[in-house]
């Protein structure tokens, strides 16, 4: 994945063979312990849901979150961003825990997390951006944000866990409608951004 400062990003993946990554509710506070440890310093989270066997997150990248990190001389290893590589380490120790919990082995998550250009419409092509004072690039219409915003909220109704995106423990929609003083999402931002 390459990322670019200020420009919106949905970042999802799923359970290998759409296994599930989530068996108990420790769970998904582990993994989002781990998500403000090892993501949150590096973007503006603006929503984000946890389903049982996948998650989705939507991002503001912020500067350093595209840094290159070099390896070593002697690593085989390609550089990559803080970003790749902070979703990385999240991703293994976050397998690691949940193979010994589980009492298995091999692989937890798809191989490749997934990252589009939340300013992109995979059908119309990229928005029209312009650039704003705030130093972020705001979409005049920047309608496929502002759909996957709602996609990621209603994920739990689609998977017919819960009735109502509120329902949901462990996705933003609670912090957005006021149900929970949630710190994770910049929710000034989101309603700003995607004009909520």
């Amino acid at each position: 994945m390459h990322f670019e400062p200020n420009v919106i990003y949905h970042i999802y993946n799923q359970g290998n063979n759409r296994q599930p990554i989530f068996f108990k509710d420790e769970n998904y506070l582990f993994f989002l312990d781990k998500i403000r440890r090892h993501i949150s310093p590096h973007v503006h989270f603006l929503a984000y849901c946890l389903m049982p066997n996948h998650f989705h997150w939507l991002v503001l990248a912020k500067e350093e979150a595209c840094n290159w990190m070099p390896f070593a001389n002697n690593s085989n290893m390609q550089p990559r961003q803080k970003l790749n590589h902070e979703i990385n380490i999240l991703l293994r120790s976050y397998a690691r825990a949940i193979n010994k919990q589980e009492n298995r082995s091999g692989s937890l998550f798809r191989q490749h997390t997934k990252a589009k250009n939340g300013w992109e419409d995979e059908f119309l092509g990229p928005v029209r951006r312009k650039n704003t004072t705030d130093g972020f690039a705001l979409g005049i219409e920047p309608e496929y944000a502002l759909n996957c915003f709602n996609y990621i909220h209603d994920n739990p109704i689609e998977a017919k866990l819960v009735s109502h995106p509120t329902d949901w423990a462990y996705s933003s929609a609670r912090d957005f409608a006021g149900l929970r003083k949630g710190t994770l999402c910049n929710q000034d931002l989101a309603r700003k951004i995607l004009g909520l």
